[in-house]
């Protein structure tokens, strides 16, 4: 016979995104309990609400299953001297529960050992699910846990009841002073009363009658639902963050979805932050129209009685109105002054002890940008006069009254004020998008004007880190100088004509004077840093790791250039193994015997006829090299080099490299040296799988 087991671990609400990582653990752990037990069971079924943690398992034994073993002990030769128990079989007859005169004798691999017999009879399940239950509670684990009253025990919220039950039998677990019974409770605010439980099986029905939807995933397909329906009928759509949603799943216990509405006025507020306001503190969703514009309406979704719906609304439009007044009259109070007026006060403002203050990080930055524009890129004269104004603007409005209550609108707010005193959109949306990247898949920012910015900024923070000693290290990188890097590779990426090693150089020289480094050393640590990066995102994006080590080892770090070599080779590798053998073959018969201590072949007097075809063949390829690489024809060079495999094997052929002549043999030597100078350009080829020098 079996029955179904229930346990319901009843608190006051519990936080809403730990909650669904709890939820797996509270099934897992009252798995783990009963099979460690030996309890046969069915499967089970979690829920979880605000205020509740519930399991139900079906086809859970009456009893545990009988246990017999079989241990082996020390040899018998130690176990007994002169036929009486030593201390080691004594020790171990007592650690196994059995006495020393019932250990039996064995052989196993030639050898005879003493056995204890170690038997576990069967129990009652009601005894010990006790055991197994009364340890779950404390088990989970939360990212912050609390005590109340005098208890030492700890959960995330304080635990209110406990409720346990075998088929009808209650189960008397414990946990924090409570005893489990067969009482739950219904909906906090609309039916928050005891019910009595009268078995397992009958758990779910009677709490979704007190307005109680037990799985998170139902109370998200209602949520869905309502939303859908909602915006069909007044014709706008909502925006539902995936994370803001998950959230709000764990905030109701049975949801009904609501329209609000705030006051047109409001909407000439900037919309980010009123969606700020509505997403992260209100968890409203806001709703858009068919132009993707803003609306003044939003979607509530309730815990509360849906007859009282017009009562629930009313509440949060008023929450909401008082949230967006705030943001209207800090927006109006932030104009009042011109942007450029908040930058001074940015010196009240520290970037980071060692580093000074956000205003100094200002100044470098503008220094690099201007550096960028100035060098010999190609950035147009109209977008270096919108990076360096961006660059003036770009922190001003984090000590603005909107930044400061909205903090994750920075950028965002100075695009708006530079726009409102006639800046011009490139510059505002230059400073609204610097920040950008921000995470892992963040869009990068939308012109040059910004991304200029966006590099200046973020390598002042990894130069500077690392100036100061404090590199990320193992997983701990407090300032998000990886994050920074990642950046700083992919707006380098998508095309920005700024050479990555001179914008490096120009973010050191900013802090000379006010930081003491080895200014060498730094930019060996912050290139190596960058270039430890660039591989990691070449490789993710499906290149293969050793033609991109292949590329990095020749110690070109501009990240489009390594790309486009990178991506040549892997092409050639793979559609043209033809060429790629030539060129494979060619490089390893001459870097097997090249000797780079003697350096390039450069005087050219007295070579033999062999010597000068190979030398005029590596001429032609030197030549085509060169205009190659200003057309930023990859595959060309490619060909070019493919093409000295008939030279090198005729020149193989026909000499002796290792001439018993030292003149000679010298000779050759940097001759060969000479032509695996050519292929530097492209990759180190010895880095390729297959290809060794």
């Amino acid at each position: 016979m079996t029955r179904s087991l229930l346990f319901e671990i009843g608190t006051e609400e519990l936080p809403a995104i730990p909650l669904y990582k709890a939820a797996e653990q509270f099934g897992r752990l009252v798995e783990e309990g009963l099979d460690k037990a030996r309890l046969r069971h069915g499967a089970y079924d979690v829920m979880s609400t605000p205020r509740r943690l519930a399991i139900r398992v079906t086809e859970v034994a009456e009893s545990t299953e009988a246990l017999e073993q079989r241990m082996r002990g020390p040899a018998v030769a130690i176990a007994f001297k002169d036929g009486e128990p030593t201390k080691a079989a004594q020790g171990f007859a007592r650690g196994k529960g059995v006495a020393v005169e019932d250990l039996e004798r064995g052989e196993e691999g030639g050898k005879e050992y003493v056995y204890a017999i170690v038997r576990e009879p069967s129990r009652p399940a009601q005894q010990v699910l006790a055991e197994v239950l009364s340890a779950v509670p404390g088990a989970i684990s939360w990212p912050k846990s609390q005590r109340w009253g005098a208890r030492h025990e700890t959960f995330a919220r304080p635990v209110r009841w406990l409720l346990a039950l075998y088929g009808d039998e209650v189960v008397p677990a414990s946990f924090a002073g409570l005893v489990a019974g067969n009482v739950t409770r219904g909906n906090r605010l609309t039916d928050d009363r005891r019910i009595v439980v009268p078995d397992a099986d009958g758990y779910q029905a009677l709490i979704e009658e007190a307005h109680v939807v037990a799985h998170a995933e139902r109370r998200a397909q209602m949520i869905r639902e309502g939303i859908a329906a909602a915006e069909k009928r007044t014709g706008l759509a909502a925006r539902v963050p995936e994370g803001t949603f998950k959230e709000v799943v764990n905030l109701v216990e049975r949801p009904t979805v609501m329209v609000g509405h705030f006051e047109d006025r409001f909407l000439k507020v900037p919309a980010e932050i009123i969606t700020e306001a509505m997403l992260k503190h209100q968890r409203y969703f806001p709703m858009y129209d068919g132009q993707g514009n803003l609306a003044n309406s939003f979607i509530i979704t309730s815990n509360g009685d849906p007859a009282c719906e017009q009562t629930i609304v009313d509440g949060n439009s008023r929450v909401v109105r008082s949230r967006l007044a705030d943001a209207e009259f800090f927006y109006q109070e932030d104009l009042k002054r011109p942007l450029e007026s908040y930058v001074a006060d940015l010196k009240r403002v520290t970037f980071q002890e060692k580093l000074g203050s956000v205003f100094d990080k200002t100044q470098r930055i503008r220094a690099v940008v201007h550096a960028m524009c100035d060098s010999e890129a190609g950035i147009d004269e109209g977008t270096a006069r919108a990076a360096e104004r961006a660059a003036l603007l770009a922190k001003a409005d984090l000590v603005t009254q909107a930044v400061i209550e909205f903090t994750s609108q920075q950028g965002v707010m100075g695009g708006y004020y530079a726009l409102a005193e006639g800046d011009g959109p490139e510059v505002a949306q230059a400073i609204s998008d610097h920040y950008r990247p921000r995470f892992a898949g963040d869009e990068l920012p939308r012109n040059d004007a910004g991304k200029l910015v966006a590099l200046g900024d973020k390598l002042d923070t990894i130069c500077g880190i690392f100036a100061i000693g404090q590199a990320p290290t193992g997983s701990s990188d407090p300032y998000a100088v990886r994050r920074a890097a990642i950046g700083v590779i992919n707006i380098l990426l998508s095309g920005l004509p700024v050479s990555l090693a001179a914008a490096v150089d120009a973010s050191i020289a900013s802090y000379l004077g006010e930081v003491e480094f080895d200014e060498d050393e730094l930019r060996r640590q912050v290139l190596d840093f960058l270039k430890t990066r660039l591989a990691v995102i070449l490789k993710d994006s499906g290149l293969a790791p050793d033609v991109v080590e292949a590329v990095i080892a020749t110690g070109s770090l501009e990240p489009v250039d390594v790309r486009r070599r990178a991506q040549a080779l892997a092409d050639a590798r793979t559609h043209d193994p033809e060429l790629f053998d030539d060129l494979s073959t060619a490089y390893a018969r001459a870097a097997n015997l090249a000797d780079p201590a003697l350096g390039p072949l450069s005087d050219e007097a007295g070579l033999g006829p062999d010597e000068q075809n190979l030398l005029d063949a590596l001429k032609a390829a030197e030549g085509s090299l060169s205009s190659a690489r200003q057309a930023h024809d990859v595959d060309a060079a490619l060909a070019a080099l493919a093409g000295l495999r008939a030279p090198i094997d005729a020149f193989f052929d026909a000499v002796l490299v290792m001439d018993e002549d030292q003149a000679v043999r010298e000779r050759h030597l940097r001759l060969l040296n000479r032509f695996v100078a050519a292929f530097s350009g492209i990759a180190a080829l010895d880095r390729l799988e297959g290809v060794r020098g």
